[in-house]
């Protein structure tokens, strides 16, 4: 026999409706007692009649996420732990999650079309957020609910993001200590909110040290470790190579490593490798790689916490920014002194 709402209610010893605003996610009442709640349901085994519920509400009880065909893969491990932060929310607040990509790069905006037209969703969250984003321009056409996954300086969008340009002005700071002067930066395509604010941080970072940016030693790659392989190639091949490489994602630098080690160099003593993610298979790197650490599953959560406000207009353009944090470990040490 199914259990109702009220049932749950009744063994929380509370009322029906702070029951069913604990279990929609409701900002109204405390993070305690929604656990509370949700531990009861659980233990009842209650699921949440979602037809009535949409009957009701005129919604979807439903979130989107379209992914980029070129940019991502579930096989990357940043975007599996953001992903699963992501399902781990809209799972709590009893929605579903439609992920889908593209049919092709040149029917993005329809594909967003016709999810808006036919109401299967209730709101998206945006990935691989560009510097201007013809999805933001076409679901604030719309006034579609959204949060994206990235900003740009003149946002005002509801957005969850990362501090990209402080984490990497951290990384270069934590060189120029170990006595880098020559210092190279591997970054991701420059279309993308992120990469450009990373690279910045790069720039910017030098100068702070008074450096100058070598246009030599600044490539761009894409996403993956044969990306960073080759381009590290490259570097290494420059008439006066760097002494340190940044690069803008752990990936990145895991080709990094692999490049210089099958050069015959030692990683960490005569040049050195910095991240950005602390996916997990960095800590197991050889050597483990120093990188800046941003929690993806957390990340995730908070996506989904965002459009879940931006959906029942509870706050109008929440915006949250991180910052990463520098794990130092062994893929960085002292400049060689010659």
């Amino acid at each position: 026999m199914k259990v109702t709402l009220r049932e749950v209610a009744k063994k929380a010893g509370l009322s029906v409706t702070t029951v069913s605003r604990a279990l929609n996610g409701h900002d109204d009442v405390a993070e305690e007692t929604k656990q509370a709640i949700r531990s009861v349901a659980d233990s009842l085994g209650y699921t949440p009649n979602l037809n009535a519920r949409r009957l009701k509400t005129e919604k979807a009880d439903a979130i989107g996420l379209i992914i980029p065909q070129e940019t991502l893969r579930f096989s990357d491990p940043f975007f599996s732990d953001l992903l699963s932060g992501i399902v781990e929310q809209s799972s709590q607040y009893g929605i579903e999650l439609n992920i889908t990509t593209p049919l092709s790069s040149d029917k993005v905006e329809e594909t967003y079309l016709n999810y808006i037209r036919s109401r299967r969703v209730d709101g998206f969250i945006l990935v691989r957020v560009q510097e201007n984003d013809p999805r933001i321009a076409l679901l604030q056409q719309h006034n579609f609910p959204f949060v994206a996954f990235g900003h740009t300086a003149e946002s005002t969008f509801p957005y969850v993001d990362e501090d990209g340009s402080t984490g990497i002005k951290t990384a270069v700071s934590h060189l120029v200590m170990l006595g880098h002067t020559r210092i190279a930066c591997i970054t991701e395509p420059q279309h993308l909110a992120k990469s450009k604010a990373r690279l910045q941080g790069f720039l910017d970072g030098l100068a702070d040290h008074g450096l100058t940016a070598d246009p030599n030693l600044i490539i761009e790659g894409n996403f993956r470790q044969r990306s960073g392989y080759a381009c590290t190639q490259e570097l290494l091949d420059n008439e006066n190579p760097p002494t340190a490489i940044v690069t803008v994602n752990d990936l990145l630098a895991l080709g990094a490593i692999t490049a210089v080690r099958e050069r015959g160099l030692v990683v960490g003593r005569d040049i050195s490798i910095t991240g950005f993610d602390d996916i997990l298979l960095a800590e197991y790197a050889d050597p483990p790689l120093t990188t800046l650490h941003q929690p993806a599953h957390q990340l995730g959560i908070l996506l989904c916490q965002t459009l879940n406000q931006v959906i029942n207009k509870e706050i109008e353009n929440p915006q949250t920014i991180l910052v990463p944090e520098l794990i130092i470990r062994g893929s960085t040490g002292t400049a060689p002194k010659s």
